[in-house]
């Protein structure tokens, strides 16, 4: 399974009607931290987060997915969104 697939599995916790993952390692093969872990850029749409300022919507996120070196993830960039945000 892949990295991606991995977190893909981990936020179905959250419900997403949009969940996409990008996976942006290749632009930090070349930095120390490229070789840690994956670096990923996160766009999800969920009705949870209505209601959430950003910070509480991140933690959901993170909480969903866990500890990141143990998924193997070194840096993740999140856009979370309610449904109407979104549309």
């Amino acid at each position: 399974m892949s990295i991606v697939e991995k977190v893909e599995s981990l936020l179905q916790a959250l419900e997403p009607t949009v969940l996409k993952i990008a996976d942006d390692s290749h632009y930090h093969a070349e930095h120390a931290e490229g070789k840690s872990g994956a670096h990923l850029r996160l766009r999800i749409v969920s009705e949870q987060f209505n209601g959430l300022l950003p910070l509480a919507r991140h933690r959901l996120i993170y909480q969903a997915v866990g500890d990141f070196s143990l998924v193997g993830i070194h840096a993740l960039a999140i856009t979370a969104l309610t449904p109407s945000e979104a549309a």
